[in-house]
């Protein structure tokens, strides 16, 4: 890979560059001559003097706005209607339908009504992050400098209006308009520089190349093969220039930048996240269960009791009662809680809710190193002698050449390594110098030159310069082994990660001409200056929190493998020296060996777009649940092949549309709070599931035994509705409840396969509590028989449900504190609400419209000898349960 060439008076190390977007510009392709400014400027009909307001009138009603196409926002009905195709809900939909099939319109009613309730909360929140996402559009540059001529003309145009520079719109830019671009400004559209001073602009979010790259407007050939973005002359929407300035024509704009052309080909997002695969799987063992439920139930009365379709009633409700009704309703009231805690107390957006359970079940976080690991500028590593020992003279000699070049080459700003060096010397002793000259830093000569005078050595001028080691080694009186040994201590400490420069002083007789590159010669070496990437100032600790919490981290970078691994390093990220992988050996892999080489590389460096899309792939297919932080069109691809996208609020635009989660700023910090939020709602979601499903799984079970043992039905169809509900009504108190903090260490996965032995295990012995409680009705009624007897017999098993569904609640929360820790939290007043009402209810002027009576004093004496044991059963089972496989606080009871 060719090299970076740095702007004049800016860039001195002559850093490496990295692969790019390989997309060609109008009228260029990879081995031909980039066109002239001449052959530009007729290509696009326009001149130096820019367009007349009629020919860009003209233009922008043909080719349209400068805009890059950007995802169409869903309308709130679009939302609500997408939100039916979720599983769960098309789960209760078919539900609804055959009770309204055989006519049991309260059951059909009520689920319709979970429905609609559900698909409202997730449509809102949805709306409102996609609100949130349209107003940070607006942050973005709005304007441009164009010159334009007015509309007279003499009939060729020749003679149209004075140019004149205006504020116009960035949306009406047209190819051929003529912009003006300096310090700061976001660049409007693709362009081709017709004049250009000091230019230097950050192509990070096209690239992800950290440091500012040269741009000039000479007819430079292209280099060796070099990308588009590497070629000189050519600027891109996405970028924006870091110093210097310039003039450029317009060459494309709206969908045909290069910006769109790299989003288009970045292809769709996976079909199926983490959060869709597992609602599948719980979707799918829910639907089995309730297509085998009713047949069940029709036989087994129909054999042994002579029982016909007049149990079918029954028997939906029976499978009504083993579905989850409020798990649509929860879930979106999980998530949509915890997207709305990140907004107000993060600024974090999450764009589609389910993407919050998907943070939490992250396992490995793909992010590149610029802006996240560390910060885009230098810091002074080290001022090293000939001789590889530190030696502060050598700073002092690079912080001349600095100050002097700054002050007498003319230059808008300082060069970043500039600043890093003049930030660690000490500027007090730069003023005892008088400069004379100066030569600024060039791309053909690699180094800048400062000529001072030294006060009391009269007629005599000291050249200090600086720049690619190279270069300055080129240009010393030095014998071939001496320039081998320092150009291999140079290569060394490049390896390492650091930037290094080359410091070299000459004496000479003072004189008033003008100094030139040639009298840079007969250099006598002084040392060599390190710079290192200055960290991020949180990312230490964010990275502390993220690995505590079993995210892994691995950075996809375009840097320097030894630039990456040194910010990896520094901020205690173990790198093993096979943990390193650079593109040139990833394209070696299949993708089978690459999904097992993924797992234990820390640092993939070099890397293209497609790198980073087909890593994220990779990790994936290991098993792994890929969350990837980015914010160029570079990242566009894996953005889009992760689990979940994630990316900051000043992100390139379509690399904030494609994303799934916004954050205030690139910080890891906010990335760890996202994760700890969408643990607590998968936790949540989680301990409903297994709280539910168990204690359904178990009545349906009960309900079964019942049904053959009994002369009636067991419970009558309004009955189970009324109980499902309480039931589940306090179970939304799940949505409030704080986990405990053991649950932000492993990731919350919702794992079918332990979900269904969960709830077989846990069900079998709610059946067991529910049969002993049949034996105690049988001993208080002293056998059952008549119609008093059906009805206590309902009320008492009522009464134990709701009671044993609320032990349930309270012992089996994952994670939580044990009793009596604190405050009673949400979930344990819910739980003494539902407790509540079991006994209230069956007594109370409501009991008798539902077939419910009083119940015999010795009924509760008995019943709390059956509660008692069945409440050290589960705290029993529970303790065996965690020691089993897999005791992940996220899938079992701690």
């Amino acid at each position: 890979m060719a090299e970076t060439s740095a702007a004049p008076g800016r860039r001195q190390d002559g850093a490496p560059g990295r692969p790019v977007l390989t997309a060609a510009p109008p009228g260029w392709a990879p081995g031909r001559p980039v066109p002239t400014v001449l052959e530009v400027l007729r290509g696009l009909d326009s001149g130096p003097r820019g367009l007349t307001e009629a020919q860009a009138a003209q233009r922008l009603a043909l080719l349209g706005e400068n805009t890059v196409p950007a995802r169409r926002e869903a309308s709130w009905p679009r939302l609500f209607v997408r939100s039916l195709r979720d599983p769960f809900t098309a789960v209760l939909g078919c539900l609804g339908l055959v009770s309204a099939a055989v006519l049991a319109w309260s059951t059909a009613a009520v689920i319709l009504l979970l429905v609609v309730v559900s698909c409202a909360l997730r449509a809102s929140g949805e709306h409102r992050a996609d609100r949130s996402a349209a107003a940070l559009r607006e942050l973005v540059a709005t304007t441009a400098t164009v010159v334009r001529r007015g509309d007279g003309d003499d009939g060729d145009g020749a003679g149209a209006g004075t140019p004149a520079a205006r504020e116009t719109p960035v949306a009406e830019l047209v190819p051929g308009d003529i912009i003006r671009l300096g310090p700061g400004d976001v660049v409007p559209a693709d362009v081709r520089l017709l004049r250009s001073s000091g230019l230097t602009v950050h192509q990070a979010a096209l690239t992800g190349e950290s440091a500012p790259v040269a741009k000039t407007a000479d007819d430079l050939p292209p280099e060796p093969g070099g990308g588009v973005l590497e070629q000189p002359q050519l600027c891109f929407l996405g970028s924006s220039v870091a110093s210097g300035g310039a003039t450029a024509v317009v060459t494309a704009t709206g969908p045909h930048v290069r910006f769109a052309a790299a989003h288009d080909r970045a292809g769709a997002r996976p079909a199926a996240s983490a959060f869709d695969r597992s609602v599948h799987g719980i979707s799918w063992i829910l639907i089995r269960f309730m297509l085998l439920t009713p047949p069940l139930v029709l036989a087994a009365n129909a054999a042994l009791r002579g029982r016909g379709l007049e149990t079918l009633p029954f028997a939906v409700a029976v499978a009504v009662g083993l579905s989850p009704e409020m798990l649509p309703v929860l879930v979106t009231l999980c998530l949509a809680r915890g997207a709305s805690g990140l907004a107000r107390a993060h600024g974090v957006i999450v764009k589609r809710l389910p993407a919050l359970h998907d943070v939490g079940a992250v396992d490995v976080l793909c992010l590149d190193k610029t802006g996240t690991l560390t910060q885009d500028r230098p810091v002074l590593d080290r001022a090293l002698g000939p001789d590889g020992r530190d030696d502060p003279e050598v700073l002092h000699w690079a912080a001349v050449n600095a100050w002097w070049t700054l002050q007498l080459a003319d230059l808008p700003e300082p060069d970043a390594l500039d600043e890093a060096i003049l930030d660690a010397a000490d500027e007090d002793a730069l003023t005892a110098y008088e400069g004379t000259a100066a030569l600024a830093f060039a791309p053909v000569h690699r180094l800048a030159t400062a000529v001072i005078r030294t006060p009391g050595r009269l007629g005599r001028h000291t050249l200090v310069v600086k720049g690619d080691v190279q270069a300055v080694l080129e240009r010393c009186a030095l014998d071939d082994e001496e320039r081998a040994e320092l150009s291999g201590l140079a290569v060394r400490h490049a390896g390492r990660g650091a930037r290094v420069l080359a410091v070299a002083t000459a004496e000479r007789p003072a004189r008033s001409r003008g100094y030139t590159p040639a009298d840079v010669r007969g250099l006598t070496f002084r040392g060599l200056v390190t710079l290192r990437d200055a960290l991020a100032p949180t990312a230490a600790d964010a990275l502390r929190v993220l690995t505590d919490r079993g995210v892994t981290v691995k950075v996809l970078t375009g840097d320097h493998p030894g630039t990456a691994v040194r910010a990896c390093l520094d901020l205690g990220i173990p790198v093993e020296p096979d943990a390193v992988l650079t593109a040139d050996r990833v394209d070696a892999l299949t993708d089978g060996e690459l999904a097992a080489a993924a797992g234990r590389t820390t640092v993939f460096a070099r890397c293209t777009p497609e790198h980073k899309a087909r890593i994220t792939r990779a990790l994936r297919r290991a098993g792994h649940t890929v969350g990837f932080l980015g914010d160029g069109v570079n990242d566009l691809p894996a953005l889009r092949a992760a689990d979940v996208g994630i990316a900051p609020r000043d992100a390139a635009d379509v690399a904030r549309e494609s994303a799934d989660v916004v954050l205030a700023r690139k910080d890891l910090t906010a990335v760890a709070h996202a994760v700890a939020a969408g643990r607590h709602a998968g936790d949540n979601i989680a301990t409903y599931l297994r709280v539910t499903l168990s204690s359904n799984l178990g009545n349906v079970l009960a309900m079964l035994s019942a049904g053959l043992l009994l002369p009636f039905l067991p419970m009558l169809p309004a009955q189970v509705l009324i109980q499902n509900l309480c039931f589940d009504a306090a179970q939304l108190a799940f949505a409030h409840d704080r986990p405990h903090p053991a649950v932000l260490r492993r990731p919350a996965v919702l794992d079918p396969r332990h979900l269904l032995r969960f709830i077989t295990g846990f069900g079998a012995l709610n059946a067991v509590a529910d049969l002993a409680t049949f034996a105690v009705l049988a001993l208080t009624l002293h056998g059952p028989g008549t119609g008093d007897d059906e009805a206590v017999f309902h009320s008492g098993w009522f009464t134990e449900n709701l009671l044993t569904q609320a032990l349930v609640m309270v012992l089996l929360r994952v994670g939580r504190r044990t009793a009596g820790a604190g405050r009673p939290g949400p979930v344990v007043w819910a739980a003494g609400a539902l407790a509540a009402i079991g006994l209230a209810l069956p007594p109370s002027p409501l009991g008798p419209p539902l077939g419910l009576t009083a119940l015999p004093s010795e009924y509760y004496l008995l019943l709390t000898a059956v509660l008692a044991l069945y409440a050290a059963a589960l705290l029993a089972a529970r303790a065996r349960y965690a020691r089993g496989p897999d005791p992940t606080p996220a899938r079992l009871p701690a």
